[in-house]
């Protein structure tokens, strides 16, 4: 069978330098394939190159006939006015499917996805739960490939996992571009990296990403030593030409032209291979005070719901703390609670004085209007790092900007870019603690890298949100875990407190999901979870009975499961309406209702 998708000899320029030149890309049926690259590499644009949306300066992009497929863009948006389900109508529209299918894969669509209220407004819903939308807003579709552009930005862990499975058992193909590595290493069955250093431009590898890694590091290691065997020829040959031979003969004159030949070929080689990286060092004070924050019964709550309650934690110099849990459990609460933009409803936090904290805000708020050369240096065109003063253009190149770049706006720049924006101006303020708020989206994985390396030489405190669980293990030395129910537990590292999440599970006493916890991106204000309190006479019976409420309730949901495939069901429009209303209604009491029983269960414990 062909591939789905052929593409040959794809070359894409914006300005002077080129993308890339010259790839050559496929996918056929079974292939998962993991997409990396450095920044402005052209990950984005060999994606949309893919699905029609972008045209390439030269080559073709074949699309075998009959194929469905869907794109998944980086920043999922929604129309104003549209709720959930007419987003998933709208893309149900743009297939041909017959009416009699559409409700029925409308409602497992969303079913799967954790959507339950599907009359939210799209536009409301919190980052994450926007990217769940756009992902079940291509699955309804039914795809024959997914191309999916950074898919875990503004997922949370859980909603990682999720993706990772939906993409492990999926009947589609799908190319994923993600700078997740754990997510390419347990997706993946295929790797590619677009790089000038390949002498194809692209390197494509059979295997998971630590698969790809092996390959990669024969290929540079076979790369080298051809350099260093073209550097010694290239030296015998213009020692030759230095003594001056003379081009009478044929012969001379070959050797000549293929000593030239030889030097373009190495100076082509060097300026492929040549590697830039961003250069990141957070500057630390000086302070030799070992404890530096303290929280003595902190509870935090917005409105009436407990976000977290009677921390105690105390934050020490050389300290790198992890907060995991569901969105919406508190973990950005409490970097700006350590900050001071918040005060906690009861406890008290108790800080060094003076103490220097630098916060990395994840929603990455820069004036889009701003040059970057004020960006960079807001007072003049210089700044001072560590006591010494770096002219703007020299502080701009050491995050891999040019002296072209300086007179771009703020706005025009890509996720990446900003993102080392902010990296630069923090690393102009000497911190004794750092708080980090999802510094990872959009950063490539050379950068990545770098910044994992500064933080683990870092000799302050660091406060570390993210969702990038390659991060977490290796740079935080211990991990508090939110299980949205207003409970934070201590573990030493991520591995740990995923392997606490999955006995939880298996016992019955997972946290609450994230769809119970925050749907909308301002459900904060609603009354959702109450903190722990003694059982009420009514709760305790309540609790008793439960267990048998919702054994009884997911009979009822896998019942209605069943009538939907229903023959005589599934060909009567109006029969399979209501058919999936009710399914809706009983999907809904389920997740009700564990959600009350696992409040009822922390408050008796």
């Amino acid at each position: 069978m062909p591939p789905i998708i052929s593409a040959q000899g794809l070359s894409k320029r914006y300005g002077v330098a080129p993308l890339f030149t010259d790839i050559s890309f496929t996918v056929s049926e079974g292939d998962r394939i993991g997409v990396i690259g450095p920044n402005g590499s052209g990950k984005s644009t060999l994606l949309e190159m893919l699905c029609g949306k972008t045209k390439p300066d030269s080559g073709d992009v074949a699309v075998r006939k009959g194929t469905r497929l869907s794109y998944v863009k980086q920043i999922s948006e929604f129309a104003p006015g549209l709720n959930i389900l007419a987003v998933i109508e709208s893309a149900l529209d743009r297939v041909s499917m017959p009416p009699s299918e559409r409700a029925a894969r409308s409602a497992e669509t969303l079913g799967r996805a954790g959507f339950t209220d599907l009359e939210i407004p799209a536009a409301t819903l919190s980052g994450g739960w926007r990217k769940r939308l756009a992902i079940a807003e291509a699955l309804v579709q039914n795809p024959d490939i997914l191309l999916l552009d950074e898919p875990t930005n503004h997922l949370d862990l859980a909603g990682i996992e999720w993706l990772e499975k939906l993409l492990e058992r999926g009947a589609f193909a799908s190319v994923v571009v993600s700078h997740d590595r754990y997510f390419l290493e347990n997706v993946t069955n295929e790797m590619v990296e677009i790089d000038r250093a390949y002498e194809d431009g692209a390197l494509r590898v059979e295997g998971n990403y630590s698969t790809f890694l092996e390959a990669k590091e024969e290929y540079l290691h076979a790369q080298r030593n051809r350099q260093e065997a073209l550097e010694n020829r290239v030296h015998t040959e213009i020692e030759w030409l230095r003594r001056g031979p003379k081009a009478r003969t044929s012969k001379a004159k070959d050797r000549i032209d293929k000593a030239h030949k030889m030097i373009g070929d190495l100076m082509e080689m060097r300026v492929r291979t040549g590697v830039s990286t961003a250069q990141i060092d957070f500057s630390a004070t000086n302070r030799q005070t070992k404890q530096l924050i303290q929280l003595d019964e902190v509870t935090a709550a917005v409105g009436d719901r407990v976000l977290f309650e009677n921390l105690n934690f105390t934050v020490t110099s050389g300290m790198r703390v992890g907060l995991v849990g569901p969105n919406g459990s508190g973990k950005t609460t409490l970097l700006r609670l350590l900050r001071g933009d918040l005060h906690p409803r009861t406890g008290k936090i108790q800080k060094a004085e003076p103490l220097r904290m630098v916060y990395f805000d994840q929603n990455r708020e820069l004036d889009p209007d701003l040059q970057l050369r004020r960006a960079l240096a807001p007072d003049s065109d210089a700044v001072i790092y560590q006591g010494n003063v770096i002219h703007v253009a020299s502080w701009a190149a050491r995050f891999l900007f040019t002296g072209e770049d300086l007179n771009r706006r703020v706005g025009k720049l890509s996720g990446g870019e900003r993102a080392r924006v902010l990296i630069a101006q923090l690393m102009l303020q000497p911190a004794d603690v750092l708080l980090l708020d999802e510094p990872t989206n959009d950063l490539d994985i050379p950068t990545l890298e770098i910044l994992e390396e500064s933080l683990l030489e870092f000799p302050g405190a660091l406060v570390l949100v993210t969702h990038d669980r390659y991060m977490l293990d290796r740079v935080s030395t211990i991990v508090l875990g939110f299980d949205g129910l207003g409970g934070i537990e201590r573990f030493a590292d991520y591995s740990q407190w995923d392997a606490w999440q999955e006995s939880q599970q298996a016992s019955g006493k997972a946290s609450v999901p994230d769809s119970a916890v925050r749907l909308r991106a301002d459900a904060d204000t609603a009354p959702l979870l109450t903190g722990k309190k003694k059982l009420s006479y009514r709760e305790t019976r309540e609790l008793e009975s439960i267990e048998q409420r919702i054994a009884e309730a997911e009979q009822e949901l896998h019942a209605r499961q069943s009538a939907l495939q229903d023959s005589a069901i599934m060909s009567d429009g109006p029969r399979l309406h209501s058919a999936s209303m009710e399914l809706d209604e009983a999907r809904k009491t389920v997740d009700r209702l564990y959600a009350r029983w696992a409040e009822l269960d922390h408050k008796k414990n």
